[in-house]
C-alpha cells in the first residue's frame, strides 16, 4: 500500500507558494478560491485554499473572498476560519500580521493551532498568567496587555468548542 500522507509544509514551501504561478493563480480565480498560508517562527502551519477566509483583526473580523483588494493589517488573537462549501475549518492564532495580495492571504503569527485544542482550562490558565505579570514599566504593561488579549482570544475560541 502506498504512503499517501502529505508532507508537512515548511517555511520554504510557503515562500515558494507566496507567488503563485500564472496557471495556479488562474485555477484559483476560476474556482473562486483564495489561498491561506499561516506561518509561525518554527514552521508553516497551514497552506490551503478556501472560498472564504475570516481573520481575527485587532479591531474586529475581516472576511476575505476571491478578488479582495490588497491589504496589510494587524492580526489579533482569536479564531481564523477557512470556509468551503458550508464547512469551516477553525484555527486559533495569536496576534501578528496579515497580508492579502493576488488571492493569497498570508498570516504571520507567533502561534497557530487547531481551534479544537484550545480548552476553557487553557484559556483560564492564560488569563491567570496574564494577571500575574508585572506592570511597572511601559514594556511590562505592553507584555501584560498582549497576554490579556491572547487569553481573551483563547476564551472566545474555547467557548465555541462546547
Amino acid at each position: 500500500m502506498a504512503d499517501t500522507r502529505q508532507p508537512e509544509p515548511t517555511v520554504q514551501s510557503a515562500v515558494d507558494r507566496m507567488m503563485p504561478s500564472l496557471a495556479s493563480g488562474r485555477e484559483d480565480a476560476q474556482s473562486g478560491r483564495v489561498r491561506c498560508i499561516v506561518v509561525t517562527p518554527e514552521r508553516a502551519v497551514l497552506d490551503e485554499t478556501a472560498e472564504m477566509v475570516v481573520l481575527p483583526m485587532f479591531d474586529g473580523e475581516l472576511g476575505v473572498l476571491q478578488g479582495r483588494a490588497p491589504l496589510i493589517g494587524r492580526l489579533g488573537a482569536g479564531e481564523l476560519r477557512l470556509k468551503t462549501g458550508g464547512v469551516s475549518k477553525r484555527y486559533f492564532v495569536e496576534a501578528g500580521f496579515v497580508q492579502v495580495r493576488s488571492n493569497v492571504v498570508t498570516v504571520l503569527t507567533d502561534r497557530a493551532e487547531d481551534a479544537t485544542k484550545v480548552t476553557a482550562d487553557a484559556a483560564a490558565a492564560a488569563a491567570a498568567q496574564a494577571e500575574a505579570l508585572p506592570s511597572g514599566s511601559a514594556v511590562e504593561r505592553a507584555n501584560k496587555t498582549k497576554a490579556r488579549d491572547r487569553a481573551a482570544g483563547m476564551k472566545k475560541v474555547a467557548a465555541k468548542n462546547v
